[in-house]
């Protein structure tokens, strides 16, 4: 998973590029970039770590122009650090081409291995780089039906071409001279939004990252939308628009933030929901409800609401450390939860508690946490989870790269519930998960129901983001 940002048409373009990936920080926590352009020049600034404390005043000073990009990176596997950070900037015969994406492109080997067969070259490992790479081959594709502006003539054949060829998600912003474009796969599996600030456009994986710049957010860009912006206008094309979709619902259970319109939907409304079923379904007596922070916070607050019992924040997170799941090893993940988490034995002493979390992968931070609540005295501990037993691997950009990793693929409930060390163990059903959101159709929950959207023999081994 990653987070990309965009602003076109303002003088303060890489200031407010920086401010929305700032608050897309949840995203991806490993690297940092920007770029930003004039329509003549691109000038990138790439680093690892975060975006405070990567880019700095000099920095922005030297990211002049009225377009930029910026994206932070959460690697799925690949090389980690800077060496694929993004944006990825290519020389072309169009010109300097600057490209973020989020998603996995789930035949990455197959095609890369085609390219290089040809002649063409790559510098990365991450397979962002295919999108320029296709375009830089010079080969065109015009769908029967789409009539291009006279503007796009150049570039979207060439573009069409690029995303003809590539399988699985993407949600990408492109720099290409004088245009910022945007554009969504299809099946539309990550999301990626527009904004407005008077005349300047603003793009984001989500709408919360519009606030922070004062802009109102204006609509989602459309499954299988590409939208080009420059002086001409404002354009969109539907070169490869089909009925189907597949939304991660997956963005709801943990990675978006809770104030982002997502998918058509209040990510706020709907984690909400995800607590209100699972009290539904669930028929435990206890003292309180307690959310694991911060993800766990708002389906504990719906749990709470339908059972009527008390909310309490009975962990206290320090949130000057970022997201334990976003980690790149279970090392990392693990003195995560110990520096973030911290017991309140006011709340926890003697009560029967029911903790709410947003899913559970591995079990490892479960059963650390469950070791706090017990240390700090805690009666009873009936740990409910609001989603199901996340049993596939994600290849669409989720880090559940192995069936090994996941718990619920080794380990029966009972079994997990001894692990974990809690009184009881219950999940949110997949029938309930679905319930919570509108047009269910149009979502994948395949880590969850191992029904994938793409065929699963088709995907790559390695992914890289």
């Amino acid at each position: 998973m990653c987070g990309i940002a965009g602003v076109w048409g303002s003088s303060y373009a890489s200031q407010y590029a920086f401010l929305q990936i700032y608050s897309l920080q949840h995203r991806g926590q490993e690297s940092f970039g920007l770029s930003s352009s004039d329509g003549k020049e691109i000038r990138t600034i790439k680093k690892p770590g975060r975006v405070l404390e990567a880019l700095k005043q000099e920095d922005l000073n030297y990211l002049k122009g009225s377009m930029a990009i910026a994206h932070v990176r959460y690697s799925t596997a690949g090389d980690s650090g800077a060496t694929n950070a993004q944006p990825i900037v290519r020389k072309t015969d169009l010109g300097e081409l600057a490209i973020v994406h989020n998603g996995n492109l789930v035949n990455y080997l197959s095609l890369r291995g085609e390219l290089e067969a040809r002649g063409v070259e790559f510098r990365y490992s991450s397979d962002t780089e295919l999108f320029l790479a296709l375009i830089d081959t010079g080969e065109t594709f015009l769908p029967e039906g789409v009539k291009l502006h006279p503007r796009d003539r150049e570039i979207l054949p060439r573009l069409f071409y690029a995303l003809s060829r590539v399988e699985g998600a993407y949600s990408f912003l492109m720099i290409a001279g004088d245009k910022l474009i945007a554009g969504r796969d299809p099946l539309g599996f990550r999301p990626l939004a527009v904004g407005r600030k008077g005349k300047t456009l603003l793009f984001a994986s989500e709408s919360c990252a519009f606030e922070i710049v004062e802009g109102d957010l204006w609509r989602e860009i459309r499954p299988g939308e590409v939208l080009v912006v420059d002086e001409g206008g404002i354009r969109s094309y539907f070169p490869f628009d089909g009925a189907k979709r597949a939304q991660c619902i997956f963005e709801f259970v943990y990675f978006s933030r809770p104030d982002s319109f997502i998918f058509g939907e209040w990510a706020y409304e709907v984690r909400k929901e995800l607590g209100r079923q699972l009290a539904r379904e669930d028929d435990t007596e206890a003292d309180v409800v307690v959310p694991v922070p911060d993800s766990g916070v708002v389906p504990a607050i719906g749990y709470a609401q339908e059972k009527g019992l008390p909310f309490e924040m009975g962990l206290i997170r320090n949130h000057y450390v970022g997201r334990s799941f976003i980690e790149p090893t279970q090392e990392l993940r693990n003195l995560r939860v110990l520096m973030k988490l911290s017991p309140n034995r006011a709340v926890l002493k003697g009560k029967k508690i029911v903790v709410i979390d947003d899913s559970l992968v591995r079990g490892t931070t479960s059963k650390r946490i469950v070791n706090m609540l017990r240390r700090a005295g805690a009666k009873e501990i009936h740990m409910r989870i609001a989603s199901p037993p996340v049993i596939g691997p994600c290849y669409y950009g989720i880090d559940t790269p192995t069936r090994e990793e996941l718990i619920a693929n080794r380990m029966g409930l009972e079994e997990i519930k001894e692990f974990i060390g809690v009184d009881s163990l219950r999940y949110l059903s997949l029938e309930g998960l679905r319930s919570c959101v509108r047009e269910r159709e149009n979502f994948c929950d395949a880590c969850f129901s191992n029904e994938y959207p793409i065929p699963v023999e088709k995907v790559a081994v390695s992914r890289r983001r």
